[in-house]
């Protein structure tokens, strides 16, 4: 099989950048576009020199539909309003979409899921094998532990974040709670602030930390009467994030129209 062209959406950002380089390491992967918002000082820029690397003549554009017409697939980290207008083209080229973003709605989710009838798409609040390990044994111990051990979500990430929970947060929360056998969005607490009352038995909380330069930091923490157990994961460099995504599309490109996670991408679904 040829190698599969990709398309990395926000290029110029942190992430962006560290997928250029991951794609030029990857053998069967090959960037093909670069795309970037409207009116952003860095579109024309080569994608390549942004990335840390030598030019490779991938110039940044704007123009999706341009880009995606020698593509097959794009990798997509960036905001949730960029993220929806890049579905529909997505899915009427018949590009393999893989969503790394976070902040979607609940609204943006279904216009996602809209297309999988006829589009490919893996959408993951993570990336990488060390969080989808984690949230499958999150998951197993919610299911050993009855609710007298309390669920709590500890996260930290750099400065510049604009959501919280992180996605990945979420993500814990939801294997959490699919654990428990409930609904997450009616029993997460995810604010706590002046007289809250006792903690309701049953629910998952959430922490948020914002500082510095944080790559990203989570704990979920279950909290019986007399003991704690304490399951962490500490990503050190975001290249993981962007190994785990450009193996995503490779995987996604066999597959059947859908909607699919990273535990489907490495074989954790039925952990």
């Amino acid at each position: 099989m040829s190698d599969m062209r990709l398309i990395v959406a926000g290029a110029g950002g942190r992430m962006g950048r560290a997928l250029v380089r991951v794609i030029s390491e990857t053998k069967g992967a090959v960037l093909t576009g670069a795309l970037e918002a409207p009116g952003s000082e860095l579109l024309g820029k080569d994608a390549g020199v942004l990335a840390g690397l030598p030019a490779n003549g991938v110039k940044l554009s704007a123009d999706l539909w341009s880009l995606s017409a020698d593509a097959d697939g794009i990798l997509d980290f960036t905001v949730p309003k960029a993220t929806i207008a890049n579905v529909a083209i997505a899915a009427e080229r018949g590009l393999v979409h893989i969503i790394g973003t976070t902040g979607l709605s609940g609204s943006d989710d279904a216009v996602i899921k809209s297309v999988t009838s006829r589009a490919i798409v893996v959408k993951s609040g993570n990336m990488s094998l060390g969080v989808n390990l984690l949230a499958a044994l999150v998951k197993r111990v919610a299911q050993s532990l009855d609710d007298g051990f309390d669920i709590e979500i500890l996260e930290m990430h750099h400065r510049a974040k604009i959501d919280a929970p992180s996605g990945t947060a979420l993500m814990l929360g939801e294997a959490a709670a699919s654990g428990r056998g409930i609904a997450l969005d009616q029993h997460a607490a995810r604010g706590r602030d002046g007289i809250t009352g006792a903690r309701r038995t049953g629910d998952i909380g959430f922490a948020s930390l914002r500082g510095g330069s944080v790559t990203g930091d989570h704990s979920v923490i279950f909290a019986g009467p007399m003991e704690r157990i304490e399951l962490t994961h500490r990503a050190e460099d975001r290249t993981m994030f962007a190994q785990g995504a450009v193996k995503a599309a490779l995987w996604a490109r066999a597959q059947k129209p859908g909607m699919y996670s990273m535990a489907d991408v490495l074989g954790l679904s039925d952990f």
